[in-house]
């Protein structure tokens, strides 16, 4: 927002944590294996992500840095991947417009296009309750499935998030983004059976996100949700954890880290 981080719970109650391009030269340097920049405020504005400051944060890291929010159409791609991004995340205009995923694979590689899925879960009493919706028995014994909304979190859609993952894979998607609305800024640990669902039905690459609030939880995140990768963002902003940390915990744990 303006060139600043932020950070909420849930997706809301914003606050401020930062500027973006020192945040971004900080965690290149304290051996971050990639970055991601989402602009969350860029389609519910219904205007395009901040190109210069896109341009400032590519200038200063030198690991993979992935970018999304107000993406539209293929030229906006273009224009962001020619700012300096390695990756573009596409969330609301590929809910709304999947073949933009097939479009923009196809000319610039699978390997740099990457969907976002923002899921909340949804109870139901019983299974036949969900329809034609994927559903699960949870650890507590209660029945859901998981809602796709985009807007950045502010809009609900109806899609199942399991099928919808499994279409944007056949799309050409490389990878998926996949954040936890009820997990998102609360420290409790990331939604390990929405990863879990996610790695189990799905070939590409799974990114758990929302929710981490210790390095033990990013270690489960890959041992019991099976995520390939794991994003954090409070607490790397609010110095509550080093990089180096997280990353030696893991290794303790027997998952392959780069040190």
């Amino acid at each position: 927002m303006q060139g600043r981080v932020v950070k909420g719970v849930k997706f809301v109650k914003l606050k401020d944590a930062g500027d973006a391009v020192e945040l971004g030269k900080l965690y290149d340097k304290q051996g971050a294996d990639e970055l991601v920049f989402l602009d969350i405020t860029a389609s519910s504005d219904k205007r395009k992500i901040l190109k210069n400051l896109v341009e400032r944060t590519g200038e200063q890291v030198f690991i993979p840095f992935t970018v999304g929010g107000g993406l539209r159409t293929v030229d906006d791609i273009k224009e962001i991947l020619r700012a300096g991004a390695d990756k573009v995340s596409l969330n609301t205009a590929a809910v709304k417009h999947p073949e933009i995923i097939k479009k923009s694979a196809k000319i610039f590689g699978s390997q740099c296009i990457v969907t976002a899925i923002d899921a909340k879960r949804v109870y139901v009493d019983f299974p036949e309750q969900a329809e034609d919706k994927i559903v699960i028995k949870t650890q507590n014994g209660r029945y859901c499935w998981w809602e796709v909304y985009i807007h950045g979190g502010r809009t609900s859609t109806g899609k199942d998030a399991v099928k919808w993952g499994k279409e944007a894979q056949a799309l050409g998607s490389g990878e998926i983004l996949l954040t936890s609305m009820d997990r998102d800024g609360t420290y409790d640990g990331y939604d390990l059976e929405l990863t879990k669902i996610f790695s189990e039905s799905l070939e590409i690459p799974i990114i758990a996100s929302g929710g981490a609030g210790n390095p033990q939880h990013i270690a489960e995140a890959f041992i019991q949700g099976k995520a390939d990768a794991a994003l954090a963002a409070s607490i790397f902003h609010y110095d509550e954890y080093s990089i180096k940390k997280v990353k030696k915990v893991c290794k303790s744990k027997g998952i392959p880290v780069r040190l």
